[in-house]
């Protein structure tokens, strides 16, 4: 069997055929631009509008699931501007253009995951974060922020006690067992903490 795989299959080099090769298409839309990002994709999927929208669209929903924990409150919404965006290229197959230049502009949004609506005050990624799934309440994320950086301890995440240090300082902030729980859910996944 050896023999026969050494004598008669080969194999040749492979050719790198894009700059882009390693980069997701999400990050060539954020810095190339749609048009590019089109260009880098296997010529049978480019060749179909169909499937070029499908490939963009289930890769920013893929972004959005995977850093879904990382923001709720922002990816939840983007999720709500992929839905709809999906419904107007179906709804609109003749404003392709449109289309892409709307889901581009989502891609962009969804890979910087900065709202635009953003107090200055809030100069963190933690902090940001925190504002968004508050109700955009600017003073509780500050002090909900304060609390955490004042009772966090070094290596909090998976040990019990020091995790429960962070989640009382929160409940003296919000007084709200289920609040705590979800806000300290989000705290978690910072790596601002």
């Amino acid at each position: 069997m050896r023999y026969l795989i050494d004598r008669y299959i080969q194999a040749e080099e492979s050719v790198v055929i894009s700059p882009f090769a390693d980069l997701p298409i999400l990050d060539i839309i954020e810095k190339s631009g749609i048009a590019e990002a089109i260009s880098t994709l296997p010529d049978g999927i480019r060749a179909n509008r169909e499937a070029v929208a499908e490939t963009i669209e289930n890769n920013v929903r893929s972004h959005i699931i995977k850093n879904h924990l990382l923001d709720p409150a922002y990816f939840e919404k983007i999720s709500k501007l992929l839905d709809e965006i999906i419904k107007f290229r179906k709804e609109n197959a003749e404003k392709y253009k449109e289309y892409l230049q709307k889901i581009a502009d989502l891609a962009r949004k969804a890979t910087a995951a900065q709202p635009d609506d953003m107090p200055t005050s809030l100069n963190t990624k933690a902090k940001r974060v925190l504002y968004g799934n508050l109700g955009k309440n600017e003073a509780l994320a500050l002090q909900i922020n304060d609390a955490v950086m004042d009772s966090k301890q070094d290596g909090f995440r998976g040990n019990q006690a020091k995790e429960n240090a962070i989640k009382y300082a929160i409940y003296k902030v919000v007084n709200d067992v289920e609040e705590v729980e979800r806000i300290f859910a989000i705290v978690k996944q910072q790596s601002d903490y």
